[in-house]
């Protein structure tokens, strides 16, 4: 595991055995501000709105949440799930906090800090629940749902598990009506696979370094 400069000046994780890192390397707090802020959070309307995100990783998605909803003053609650969490050796090191602002910072290590399996509140505007597990066999809570999801698994030819259709009709069954689906990928098989579960797609300009990504709502009710 090795922590790289992004062209942003932000870092990101580089993991040599899969030959991938958890960012772009034209900039890793660019690309996540693009995608899953001003593409995904900024794009709802929602007096309270539910964020589900798959692969917490480094928690700088998180972290931007975080950052839009104190600016906007807009209660979210914020709930990630994560198979292998990074150790706070690693997150010290990531310098998101540093570089963004000093409120910024202070957000960052709480969001690190707060334990796991609770909802805390990080700040006036967002509360974080953290889950360490898989989400291949997480049962959510009975018509639990959410109206922002971001997916954010490393890409389907590191991690094809997580691109499946029982995964997408997962995340489907826990998105509200109406709610909204954004993802850095831009593959024809993951678009026609989410639309196949009822999320109405579209392909839209990607970030720096990437031509297009996916974002979806959700048309097609379920119990």
């Amino acid at each position: 595991m090795q922590i790289i400069t992004t062209s942003d000046g932000s870092n990101t994780i580089y993991l040599p055995g899969i030959n991938e890192q958890y960012h772009s390397v034209n900039g890793a707090v660019t690309e996540s501000e693009y995608v899953y802020i001003d593409k995904g959070f900024k794009f709802i309307k929602k007096k309270y709105p539910k964020v589900f995100e798959v692969g917490f990783g480094t928690g700088l998605n998180c972290l931007l949440t975080a950052i839009e909803a104190e600016k906007k003053k807009v209660d979210t609650l914020y709930i990630t799930i994560e198979k292998f969490p990074l150790s706070q050796t690693i997150t010290q090191q990531l310098n998101y906090g540093k570089i963004i602002s000093k409120e910024a910072l202070i957000l960052f290590e709480k969001i690190h800090s707060s334990p796991w399996e609770k909802v805390i509140e990080i700040s006036d505007y967002f509360q974080l629940k953290k889950i360490n597990a898989d989400l291949i066999s997480f049962d959510f809570k009975q018509n639990e749902k959410f109206d922002m999801i971001y997916f954010d698994a490393f890409g389907p030819d590191k991690q094809p598990e997580m691109w499946t259709p029982e995964i997408f009709e997962k995340i489907h069954s826990i998105t509200s009506e109406n709610g909204v689906l954004v993802t850095y990928s831009a593959k024809g098989e993951v678009r026609r696979q989410l639309t196949t579960c009822g999320f109405v797609m579209e392909r839209i300009p990607g970030p720096p370094g990437k031509k297009q990504m996916l974002r979806g709502i959700n048309k097609k009710s379920t119990n």
